[in-house]
């Protein structure tokens, strides 16, 4: 990790989102590269609208990271809708103290806490959406299912959770590991694991979930899915 620098304020306002993350990851792995950042962000955010997103919406985004999807959210949404998970407190202090702006931070109030169980009752909340963007790419199939089960029991009827995944294939088979693969707070270790399709569609059925699949972003090509209580 490299020495972090003090950014002053005239310095801050004057960078684009972009800037700010390539000047983040200077100092040290930010999670992924800095490239896209500012578009990465705004387009978890579009997808987040065509669910049906409003600004009186709650939601929770599991490892936000340095706010990427969470800068554009907190600012949509209204005054303590935003919750976000993030194991690693350096990232998520930067994306807090660093990407989002401080009036920004105090008007909106977002909620934050760094469990690395994907646990969303610590918020004593229900949601109407879930996000979990390269999440799955990264976990244990325990972890999926930890993402599942938060969903069943803290979301509201109606209510979406957005998500991705890397689908298994013949070059890259299903991961059986049970171990987190990629940077986290634990590891500075880079990389990417694949779940099989079947599998999460077991998984979702055993709960009365449905599983909607999406077209893949533009900005990482990653597979979307969409998830909700089938209806009674």
């Amino acid at each position: 990790m490299r020495e972090e620098q003090e950014w002053s304020r005239s310095e801050i306002f004057d960078m684009t989102l972009d800037d700010k993350a390539r000047k983040l990851s200077e100092e040290e792995f930010i999670g992924f590269q800095p490239e896209h950042y500012e578009c990465g962000g705004r387009e978890q955010f579009i997808y987040l609208l065509r669910a049906g997103l409003m600004p009186d919406s709650k939601v929770v985004d599991i490892g936000c990271g340095v706010l990427r999807a969470g800068y554009w959210l907190i600012h949509f949404l209204n005054p303590g809708c935003y919750f976000g998970i993030e194991p690693h407190e350096g990232r998520l202090e930067n994306g807090k103290l660093r990407i989002l702006e401080e009036e920004v931070l105090a008007a909106k109030v977002p909620k934050f806490d760094t469990n690395p169980d994907f646990n969303t009752s610590v918020f004593g909340e229900k949601f109407d959406f879930f996000l979990a963007y390269s999440i799955w790419t990264h976990a244990a199939k325990w972890g999926i299912e930890a993402t599942l089960d938060s969903f069943v029991r803290d979301a509201k009827p109606g209510a979406v959770f957005l998500t991705t995944y890397l689908p298994a294939n013949e070059e890259h088979p299903d991961y059986d590991g049970d171990t987190w693969v990629g940077s986290s707070h634990e590891s500075m270790s880079v990389g990417c694991i694949h779940h099989s399709t079947e599998w999460v569609e077991e998984q979702c059925a055993k709960r009365e979930l449905t599983m909607e699949r999406l077209p893949p972003d533009l900005t990482y090509r990653m597979s979307w899915l969409a998830i909700r209580k089938a209806e009674a």
